[in-house]
């Protein structure tokens, strides 16, 4: 089956259908929650006062929004580093930045904050009512908003159906700047290169190559010989014969001396052109130089991080937490990645660029490290063991990742 190499937006339905899956659960938990808390207020009369007690609203709200709050942290993660959701994958689509990699916490948060504008206005009016003792007319506030929410987060998520650059972005992806990509009709941009996608070292299709003919010295053009005028004599007329015109009279000679005619000299002979030089033969006027040698030209690397850092790669370059060279790597380039998580070692990998390509070693890591090809095969690198990884490809290692490319 052939796999389509090409980037589809997802559509609005699966926008919406992931989107429903991702919000379900933790506005059900705060409905239920909310719901218990505010049926458990109790209200009493003293001394002409009216006394709420609310330590039922205050027990069931703070779990609600506890657990929604663990919940979205984890959601926000998620997505930040690979796109992934629960209704994500569900659906088939991914999140990716404008460069079609992980689009980051930052960008995952501000489209949350986006979508989730009336439900979050809900929930502090919810604050509000608590604190000003407004529960007579809770319900009267609560529903409206927890409606006007609902209804602006649909818009929000199918908003790329307004959108005239071919459904891409929603108000949200514009406001973020990140895309959202159908990975079951198309590629995943994120395992397969970004938006660029997989580098191609394919040939062009050059144009056939002509044959020409070596060019030859030619033989000198041949001129003919050019015969000088000679002139005959004359035969002298038979007295038999009659004259070819009437007797003239006898006139005597005048006094001028008499003129010899003679016949035009003939002209000088145009010369042989010369024979045409042979372009081989300016070759003694090169002075050629032995021992000449020229170095191609060698590929310029650079690695993005998840976190959207970009790095160009040095000779010999040491990955990971707080990266420390061994012994003849002092002049190593050590390159330290944030992991609040602690899953990436203090010297993780090592880089040793070669041409067009980077080898990859794992330095005995606790978690490990893998490479995912931009055809998507992921292959574990065994500690200890290079690996060569080609312009293209992504290197997980921890929790972490890089993107290798060429600048």
């Amino acid at each position: 089956m052939a796999v389509n190499r090409e980037l589809v937006p997802a559509t609005a339905g699966k926008r919406l259908g992931a989107g429903v899956l991702d919000w379900l659960g933790p506005v059900a938990v705060l409905v239920v929650t909310f719901a218990i808390g505010f049926a458990g207020i109790t209200r009493t009369q003293s001394g002409g006062f009216i006394i709420y007690d609310t330590g039922s609203l205050v027990l069931f709200g703070g779990i609600g929004l506890g657990l929604t709050l663990v919940y979205l942290v984890v959601l926000l993660g998620m997505e930040g580093r690979s796109g992934v959701t629960i209704g994500n994958h569900v659906m088939c689509i991914r999140s990716a930045d404008k460069d079609g990699y992980a689009p980051g916490a930052g960008a995952v948060f501000l489209r949350g904050l986006i979508t989730g504008a009336g439900i979050i206005l809900t929930l502090l009016a919810a604050v509000a009512i608590v604190i000003f003792k407004w529960f007579d007319v809770a319900l009267f506030i609560l529903g409206p908003l927890v409606l006007i929410g609902a209804v602006w987060a649909v818009l929000v998520v199918v908003s790329n159906t307004w959108d005239r650059n071919s459904g891409l972005r929603g108000w949200h992806d514009a406001a973020a700047k990140t895309l959202v990509f159908d990975i079951k009709d198309g590629r995943d941009p994120i395992t397969s290169g970004g938006i660029e996608g997989p580098y191609s070292f394919a040939p062009l299709d050059l144009p056939p190559v002509r044959q020409v003919a070596s060019p030859v010295a030619q033989s000198p053009m041949t001129q003919a010989p050019v015969t000088p005028y000679t002139p005959q004599p004359h035969a002298a007329q038979p007295s038999s014969a009659p004259p070819p015109f009437p007797p003239q009279p006898y006139a005597p000679p005048s006094s001028a001396p008499y003129q010899a005619t003679h016949p035009p000299a003939p002209g000088p002979a145009f010369p042989a052109p010369a024979a045409p030089v042979h372009p081989d033969d300016d070759l003694d006027r090169t002075q050629m130089r032995g021992g000449a040698t020229y170095s191609a030209p060698v590929a310029v690397l650079r690695i993005k991080l998840d976190d959207g850092r970009d790095f160009q790669l040095d000779r010999n370059v040491l990955v990971g937490r707080n990266p420390v060279g061994q012994t003849g790597e002092q002049q190593a380039q050590l390159l330290a990645v944030d992991d609040p998580g602690r899953s990436i070692s203090k010297t993780h990998l090592h880089l040793l660029t070669d041409g067009a390509g980077v080898w990859v070693t794992d330095r005995n890591s606790t978690n490990g490290s893998a490479v995912i090809t931009p055809d998507g095969r992921r292959t574990p690198l065994q500690p200890g063991v290079p690996a060569f990884v080609s312009p293209g490809s992504t290197v997980h290692f921890g929790d972490r990742s890089f993107h290798l490319g060429q600048a």
